[in-house]
C-alpha cells in the first residue's frame, strides 16, 4: 500500500507488476486489531474504501458485483437452502444479499475480527441494512474452529468471504478445512469460496482450491467468473463445490422471479458466469 502525496491510494501486486490506486479526499479511520490493520478512505469517485492490511476489501462503487455473485448463484443452486452460514464477511453485505431470501430461516456470519464489522456499521451502513433482521446472528470467533465445531449434515449453504489466501484466511484454502466443511454440510449442501482472479491465479490458487476441494470428498466444482472493478485485474471468481448435484442448473424460474432487487445478479448473469473460458477450460469445467 502506498498513499503519493496524500492524493492516491495504491495497491500493487508486485508479482504481477500491475497496482491498483483510488483518487482519495480524505482518511476516515485508521485501526490495529489483535488481527490485521484497517483503514476508511473517503475517495473522489468510488465513495468509501475499505481497506485491510493494504489491500482493497471493496468500494462503496462496486461491492454490489462481489457480494451478489458470492450469494445469490449458490442460493438459487441449492434446492431450498434454510440455514445458511458465512465464513468471514465483516462488513455485512454478504448477510444483507442472503436475508433478501425469503426461505432462509437463519444466517449466521463467523468472523474473527470485530473490528471489520464496527467499521462497516459506522461507515458502510447500506452494508448493515440486515444486521438486526432476527434470523441473522454475528458471531466473533475462530470460522475454522466453528465449522470444526458444527453437527454433521446441520447447514445448508457455506459462504466463505474471507480475505486473500495468507495470515487469517490461509486454512480456509485448505484440504483440512473442506474436509469440515464437507461434514457440516447436509447431504445437498454447497459451499462457495471467492477464488481470487482467473487470469493472475488460475495455475496457482484455482488450481490448488479446486484439488483441496475434490481431496475433501466435494464430487463436483465450478467456477463462476464476474467483474470486481477494484479488485486484482478486475476479473474475479467464486468456486462452488456440493456432494453430487450439477451445479450448473439452478432454479432459473425463481431466479428470473427473484423478489428482491439486485444492481448485477438476474438469471442471465447466473448462466454467463457459468461459462469458461478456453484458457482455463481443461482446470474450471466440473467432471
Amino acid at each position: 500500500m502506498a498513499l503519493d502525496g496524500e492524493h492516491w491510494f495504491s495497491e500493487p501486486f508486485g508479482d504481477e507488476g500491475v497496482a491498483f490506486s483510488l483518487e482519495i479526499t480524505d482518511k476516515l479511520h485508521e485501526e490495529q486489531t489483535p488481527y490485521q490493520h484497517i483503514e476508511v478512505y473517503q475517495t473522489k469517485r468510488w465513495g468509501r474504501l475499505l481497506v485491510i492490511d493494504g489491500c482493497v476489501m471493496l468500494t462503496s462503487r462496486d461491492n454490489f458485483t462481489y457480494h451478489e455473485m458470492m450469494s445469490h448463484p449458490a442460493l438459487f443452486t441449492h434446492p431450498a437452502p434454510r440455514n445458511v452460514l458465512i465464513i468471514g464477511g465483516g462488513d455485512c453485505g454478504m448477510l444483507r444479499e442472503v436475508l433478501k431470501h425469503p426461505g432462509v430461516k437463519r444466517c449466521t456470519q463467523v468472523d474473527i475480527d470485530a473490528g471489520v464489522t464496527r467499521a462497516a456499521e459506522a461507515f458502510f451502513p447500506e452494508l448493515c441494512s440486515a444486521n438486526d433482521d432476527p434470523r441473522a446472528e454475528l458471531r466473533f470467533e475462530d470460522g475454522i474452529q466453528y465449522i470444526k465445531d458444527l453437527p454433521a449434515g446441520s447447514v445448508d449453504v457455506i459462504i466463505v468471504d474471507s480475505t486473500d489466501p495468507v495470515g487469517p484466511a490461509e486454512g480456509l484454502f485448505g484440504e483440512a478445512f473442506f474436509r469440515d466443511v464437507h461434514r457440516a454440510l447436509a447431504d445437498d449442501g454447497l459451499i462457495v469460496q471467492q477464488s481470487e482472479s482467473p487470469i493472475l491465479h488460475v495455475d496457482t490458487i484455482l488450481r490448488d482450491l479446486h484439488a483441496a476441494m475434490r481431496g475433501a470428498g466435494f464430487t463436483r466444482v465450478v467456477t463462476l467468473q464476474f467483474p470486481v472493478c477494484s479488485y486484482p485485474s478486475g476479473w474475479w471468481s467464486a468456486t462452488v463445490a456440493g456432494k453430487g448435484a450439477d451445479l450448473t442448473a439452478f432454479r432459473e424460474a425463481d431466479a428470473r422471479a427473484k423478489p428482491f432487487a439486485t444492481a448485477y445478479y438476474n438469471a442471465a448473469m447466473h448462466r454467463a458466469a457459468l461459462a469458461v473460458p478456453e484458457f482455463c477450460r481443461d482446470l474450471l469445467t466440473d467432471q
